[in-house]
């Protein structure tokens, strides 16, 4: 795999003496130290921006993320309404190898006005995952983020129904982000696999955004 030497940036600044990878987190997961956000990418006027790069425009960066080794993308069910990920799933094909790319989608914000059209009930995000990998041409991510938090769902039919995902071979690892809203943000937990049985508890508390910046 190249190392990730040197990036150009969109702005013409060039991004230079990477280290390669690490790993996410506290997990085992191997990633790009850079990784490549496709917010900007899909079909402009389908979603909330109009200032998103098509499909064209678009592939060059992915082409050039692919020669860099940058091999982590993300990318959300929203972005666009699905296009970014439609764009994505197409340029793994094109351009790398599905298991060559960690890929990562997220779940919640509002994809229709139907029941399963957002949030984090069980219906939603089982409809929403399977939407994900039918736009993405795969049959798992390999991270699945909660993209906010959902406070009229009881976190242990959120957390129950991201570990079936993960149960049925549709996700690799589960994330959330750091900061779900102002001033404080929800984190979701599960007891250690020894005290886990037939029936999984899963706990949520919230913590200081101030605090999680820190590291305290």
């Amino acid at each position: 795999m190249p190392s990730v030497a040197s990036l150009r940036l969109s702005d013409g600044v060039r991004l230079e003496g990477v280290e390669e990878y690490t790993r996410l987190g506290r997990s085992g997961l191997q990633v790009s130290r850079v990784g490549l956000g496709c917010m900007s990418y899909g079909q402009a006027g389908a979603g909330l921006h109009q200032w998103t790069l098509d499909e064209e425009a678009a592939a060059p960066l992915f082409r050039q993320a692919v020669e860099l080794g940058v091999t982590f993308w993300d990318t959300a069910n929203v972005y666009q309404s699905g296009t970014s990920e439609e764009f994505v799933g197409r340029a793994v094909t094109r351009f790398s190898r599905r298991e060559d790319i960690v890929l990562a989608t997220k779940v919640s914000g509002r994809m229709h006005d139907g029941p399963g059209g957002g949030g984090l009930s069980r219906k939603a995000i089982l409809e929403q995952a399977d939407a994900s990998l039918r736009r993405l041409g795969t049959d798992y991510v390999d991270i699945y983020y909660v993209h906010r938090f959902d406070d009229q769902v009881p976190v242990e039919e959120t957390m129950q129904t991201l570990d079936d995902l993960v149960r049925a071979g549709k996700v690799r690892y589960l994330g959330a982000p750091r900061r779900c809203g102002r001033g404080s943000s929800p984190s979701f937990s599960m007891p250690p696999p020894e005290r886990v049985g037939s029936s999984r508890r899963c706990r949520t508390s919230t913590t200081s955004s101030n605090a999680r910046r820190s590291g305290t």
